[in-house]
């Protein structure tokens, strides 16, 4: 189905991070040594300073599936906490746009005419992986997607990382791995065993801007039974906390689709 190739790279890939206009120098990382507190881990990770109200972000984006392998660009708007706007282009032209809010996601596709408006449940089911709004916005600021907090993890090490794991919920395993400086994010992964789903989301270094701190590229891999899908994206220029509005319109003649 056309409206799934695009939406794929549209909400899986939701990452994106943010490099500064200007040339920044990484956050210097280091490498676990030894063992530390599940709580520790957690609050360390809560204290990275991701203060922001607005974020506008460009970002070119590779995506591969089976028998399938595009060369993106995304422009991305996020008002924290409350909605974000993707615009995916091809060559300059702007093929799909989607408006996420906590409550439902909508989004058009050009080639193909179509559009979808629905909840997350739906839209979980059709991509055969557990996104919300929360998941989403967290994998764009290299955040963890659940709230650590919340839950009941083991501590170890894993590769000169810390490695918080939870298997208290049936039929999932989730996994976080932290570096030791400021406990950034290095990979995040939530499997859900019975369904052969796994979501494995890597961030391979971070910048500072405006005091913020922000990943400079997501890698992606989505399997499910069995099909991989791969999205990686490269982050060019993020704007912070200026006035952005969130145009969306699904063109006249497009036709709406639903998904049992």
């Amino acid at each position: 189905m056309i409206l799934k190739k695009w939406f794929l790279p549209l909400t899986l890939f939701l990452s994106i991070t943010i490099i500064s206009c200007k040339p920044k120098a990484f956050v210097n990382e280091a490498k676990a040594k030894s063992s530390m507190s599940a709580e520790k881990i957690i609050r360390n990770h809560y204290e990275v300073n991701r203060n922001f109200k607005t974020a506008y972000i460009k970002a070119d984006v590779n995506y591969k599936a089976p028998n399938e392998s595009l060369n993106l660009s995304a422009d991305i708007r996020i008002k924290k906490d409350e909605k974000i706007l993707i615009s995916i282009r091809f060559f300059g032209i702007t093929m799909a746009k989607g408006l996420i809010t906590p409550t439902e996601v909508k989004y058009y596709e050009k080639n193909g005419n179509n559009y979808f408006e629905g909840d997350f449940s739906t839209l979980s089911q059709w991509l055969g992986t557990d996104l919300d709004f929360v998941k989403i916005q967290n994998m764009l600021i290299g955040e963890a997607f659940d709230n650590l907090e919340n839950g009941k993890y083991e501590s170890s090490l894993e590769n000169g990382f810390y490695k918080l794991e939870d298997k208290s919920a049936t039929g999932f395993l989730k996994k976080f791995l932290f570096e030791d400086s400021l406990h950034l994010l290095k990979t995040q992964e939530i499997q859900q065993l019975d369904e052969n789903r796994i979501l494995n989301v890597n961030y391979p270094n971070y910048k500072q801007q405006d005091k913020i701190t922000f990943p400079t590229a997501l890698n992606i891999d989505a399997v499910n039974q069995g099909k991989k899908t791969q999205i990686d994206i490269d982050y060019n220029s993020i704007k912070f906390d200026e006035e952005l509005s969130f145009p969306y319109s699904v063109p006249s003649g497009y036709n709406r689709i639903f998904i049992d």
